[in-house]
């Protein structure tokens, strides 16, 4: 089993290279947003404590996240790994996963890192803006703000695995089949 946590600022192509990395080694993709769209949608227990969280307009607390990620896990059990997308964004979050998965006799084996400069960020965010229709991909002042968040709070997670000895940094300008084969490199190492 392999499970990596893919990481990287709003617009360094992590959509797009999480895609690949699920197509070429068979791993299950876990986004937060894809979660709490499924359990919302469901109205679940989970559900329905994040939304009685999101509706006072306060942050969904860790152990509902981590609720959601164990209800994922224990549903794709005879999965060959795990691609962790948007998740962990703080360290608590991160300690939580590692708690998690211990449990399970697993462990996140690697951090990929796509380093992107902040002008390029904000290029192609601007960018995919025209056809996103994402409001937050288009507008300069929000974009600041997201990188901004991302800087502040998320890339610690980044030094906590680290720590680890579990980061793969990869410069994430470039082809996207160039990108890849970086990533795949780093992933192929694990095994």
């Amino acid at each position: 089993m392999i499970n990596i946590v893919l990481f990287g600022p709003p617009g360094a192509g992590k959509g797009t290279q999480s895609q690949k990395i699920i197509d070429t080694f068979q791993l299950k993709h876990i986004s937060t947003g894809d979660l709490f769209r499924k359990h919302l949608g469901e109205g679940t227990d989970l559900g329905k404590k994040a939304q009685s969280y999101m509706d006072n307009g306060k942050l969904v607390p860790d152990e509902v996240v981590i609720g959601m990620v164990d209800d994922f896990l224990n549903a794709n059990s005879d999965a060959k790994g795990f691609i962790f997308d948007g998740f962990p964004r703080t360290v608590a979050q991160a300690e939580a996963l590692d708690e998690l998965l211990k449990n399970r006799n697993t462990k996140i084996d690697q951090m990929i890192m796509l380093n992107v400069p902040e002008d390029e960020l904000k290029r192609r965010l601007l960018e995919r803006g025209k056809t996103s229709g994402r409001a937050d991909d288009q507008n300069e002042e929000k974009i600041n703000v997201r990188i901004q968040e991302y800087l502040n709070k998320t890339l610690p997670v980044a030094e906590f695995y680290e720590k680890q000895g579990k980061a793969s940094k990869i410069n994430g300008v470039g082809t996207i089949d160039g990108i890849f084969e970086e990533i795949s490199s780093a992933i192929e190492a694990l095994r």
